[in-house]
């Protein structure tokens, strides 16, 4: 079979919120094209293979790509996210990047290819196969490979299970919880994360009992409270929250002293407050959300999970009976691994990572800007400085740290900054016009007392 053979600046490898989003501003901000590969059959990324009723943890108004809107920006009026801005569901989230995919392809200067891989050719080139035909292109990249995979989100869908299950025992992921056609007498949870929690909440939401619902939680994790991650007309309450992280940070004496005033200020929330959390992700939840899983008492705290069998479960530390009609869901998946950080810039190659904390869309965006609009390699590293994902609660630390240090780089580019101002990415948009009001100029006064002084201190609590 002769492969073809195509031209463009950038090959992008990962069509998901990362790729999109990077390609969006790259496009938006410069003549340049691109092409983009993906192994799925539609853009979107992980979405794609989400549980059904998967909803986003941030509010709509912040996600996705810069030139197009998610949602309406409205105001939930009901259930457990009522008083904040709208959070899309999976299904509008796939239909989202469809259609930003669409207006990135009538631009005329992006290609897609879904089902296909993308492979490096003995010769060095690029090569992208297609898995349902196996027609095989050669890419001729003339300016860089965008690597938008290289943190790519384990989900329990497709995830390899690390624990052994009998035969005769039920467990599946939760995506099948959604077409579940007979009761159970029992429904264990197993995983301490988001994904967890939400498969707690679906079943609270059915009707099911709270006693009819087990939790196995290796970790108790911190929890960011959903009233401080709002934008546009209640980014006020955003900017109280980081200036009382600022505030508990610069005060702090000692790191657990650090966590105890943030939980004090709000800004960390647990689940069960008799547990030391032991695990931080910067998972999102309400308060609505909240008291229906402090419901659940019969919660199994002897680590992870080693084998299912009819009558009950082998953990790290100990091994609990169950029935063999117990029904298991596994929400053990992983979001992020320890990754090593690399430089996002290279002389032909992008690497996608995390920047400002927890934003992700935004952080791709700001990539493809700069990547649109500098050629000075250097200054471009010294801009995006990498900032891992977190998975344990010092993490919290070097995060506020990196991320607030990056923001006030940014904040001495007039183009930067006004770039950033203006992205529909941005959880702050607006800010500037707005700081004059009171809800926004008190904190913001706070913010500027407290900042260099909690960067200071919590340096000092990292090598402590």
């Amino acid at each position: 079979m002769i492969a073809d053979r195509i031209e463009a600046d950038y090959l992008v490898v990962g069509a998901g919120a990362g790729g999109m989003a990077f390609t969006d501003a790259l496009i938006a901000e410069s003549d340049r094209t691109a092409v983009l590969v993906d192994r799925r059959h539609a853009p979107g990324g992980h979405w794609n293979d989400a549980y059904p009723f998967v909803r986003l943890h941030q509010p709509s108004a912040y996600y996705g790509v810069n030139s197009l809107p998610l949602g309406r920006d409205s105001i939930d009026q009901s259930g457990p996210n009522a008083g904040f801005y709208e959070v899309a569901s999976g299904p509008e989230i796939c239909g989202y990047f469809d259609g930003a995919m669409r207006a990135l392809l009538a631009t005329g200067r992006v290609q897609f290819f879904p089902l296909s891989d993308y492979g490096a050719a003995p010769d060095g080139s690029h090569r992208i196969v297609s898995r349902v035909t196996g027609q095989e292109r050669h890419v001729t990249v003339r300016r860089k490979l965008v690597d938008a995979t290289y943190l790519e989100t384990s989900v329990p869908a497709t995830h390899r299970r690390n624990f052994e299950v009998d035969e005769g025992v039920r467990c599946v992921p939760i995506n099948a919880l959604a077409r579940i056609d007979a009761p159970s007498a029992r429904y264990v949870v197993l995983g301490s994360g988001k994904t967890a929690m939400d498969a707690c909440l679906w079943l609270l939401d059915q009707g099911v009992s709270p006693t009819r619902v087990r939790w196995v939680k290796p970790r108790e994790a911190w929890l960011h409270d959903r009233v401080y991650s709002q934008p546009l007309a209640q980014v006020g309450a955003m900017l109280e929250g980081v200036a009382r992280q600022a505030e508990a940070a610069a005060a702090a004496e000692t790191v657990a002293d650090l966590f105890r005033r943030l939980e004090a200020a709000g800004q960390l929330l647990r689940i069960d407050e008799r547990v030391t959390p032991t695990m931080y992700r910067c998972a999102t939840v309400s308060a609505r959300e909240l008291q229906p899983l402090r419901r659940i008492e019969d919660v199994v705290r002897l680590g992870r999970v080693r084998r299912l069998a009819p009558h009950g479960m082998t953990l790290e530390h100990g091994s609990v009976n169950g029935a063999p009609d117990d029904l298991y869901i596994d929400c053990t998946a992983i979001a992020f691994g320890d990754t090593p950080v690399r430089p996002v810039f290279g002389a032909d190659r992008i690497t996608l990572q995390p920047l400002r904390t927890c934003q992700p869309c935004f952080n791709s965006a700001l990539v493809g800007y700069l990547e649109a609009t500098r050629d000075d390699l250097d200054e471009k590293n010294r801009l995006c400085p990498p900032n891992p994902y977190p998975a344990r609660p010092k993490d919290w630390l070097r995060m506020f740290v990196a991320s607030n240090m990056a923001q006030f780089n940014w904040s001495q580019d007039r183009d930067l900054a006004a770039w950033i101002e203006r992205s529909r990415l941005n959880v702050s948009r607006g800010t500037k016009e707005r700081r004059h009001e009171p809800e926004i100029r008190a904190p913001l006064q706070r913010l500027k007392q407290s900042m260099g002084p909690a960067l200071e201190n919590l340096v000092r609590l990292q090598q402590a």
